[in-house]
């Protein structure tokens, strides 16, 4: 049997969900028949255990892992009850896991950390991130530039590293942007599938929901069409290639 990366979606939104799987296939350099693409928000699940796969890709989206269970809704508490023993499966074997904003919030919380909406939200845009000390010597960020330009947007963070975590990338704004546990799982607060033109496509699809005020979209997108993001995407595509290194 052929294994196959695991890319987990939790967009209610068509539009950015397709962008966003595109965009993971198109940075990452997996080609489509490589990939099982599973959206959680439907109640889809996965095939197979998380260990049987090469590795894992955890989008963003809508979802607040701070909310209370009643605001989740029934859609959010079932993303949850089904991605936290995927999660669990990945840390406990050090299967390749890379979480995305909503990702990070994920897997802090299944950490015993704290994600809340009482400090580090950031408003939908760019932003500058700088790769810490230890992220210096780890595989997907040594010698790369820091800081780099990357696209951010969320309404809750992690509030300080969980216990057995490392911090690879920090921001003025968030302090908490990219983490890694054991040597294979990791998540981070900023979209490292993320292009000037795919936030363009996010902008639209969530004008209503908060991250920026509605008025303000259009100056939003001519905002991030001048910016030049392309470290994140680096990010990405040597994650992928770790998870193809790894001894099956």
């Amino acid at each position: 049997m052929n294994r196959k990366f695991l890319i987990l979606q939790f967009r209610p939104e068509d539009d950015a969900s397709e962008g966003e799987y595109e965009a993971m296939l198109r940075f990452g350099k997996i080609l489509p028949e490589e990939a099982e693409r599973v959206r959680m928000e439907r109640g889809e699940v996965p095939t197979l255990p998380a260990h049987e796969y090469i590795g894992i890709l955890a989008g963003g989206g809508p979802f607040n892992i701070s909310d209370s269970e009643e605001k989740k809704g029934e859609s959010g508490r079932m993303v949850e009850r089904n991605l936290f023993p995927i999660i669990r499966d990945s840390v406990a074997t050090n299967t390749p896991f890379l979480g995305a904003c909503y990702g990070l919030g994920a897997l802090v919380k299944m950490l015993g950390g704290t994600v809340s909406k009482n400090s580090f939200a950031e408003a939908a845009g760019p932003t500058d991130i700088t790769i810490t000390e230890a992220g210096k010597s780890d595989p997907l960020l040594a010698g790369l530039a820091s800081p780099f330009r990357a696209f951010t947007g969320h309404k809750e963070a992690c509030e300080s590293v969980p216990e057995g975590a490392t911090l690879l990338a920090t921001s003025p704004a968030c302090p908490v942007q990219m983490i890694r546990v054991k040597r294979n799982v990791y998540a981070t607060q900023f979209h490292p599938e993320l292009d000037p033109e795919g936030i363009c496509v996010r902008v639209d699809a969530y004008r209503h929901h908060g991250y920026f005020k509605p008025e303000e979209a259009e100056n939003l997108k001519t905002t991030c069409l001048r910016e030049t993001v392309t470290v994140p995407m680096d990010i990405l595509r040597r994650f992928v290639d770790l998870a193809r290194m790894r001894p099956l």
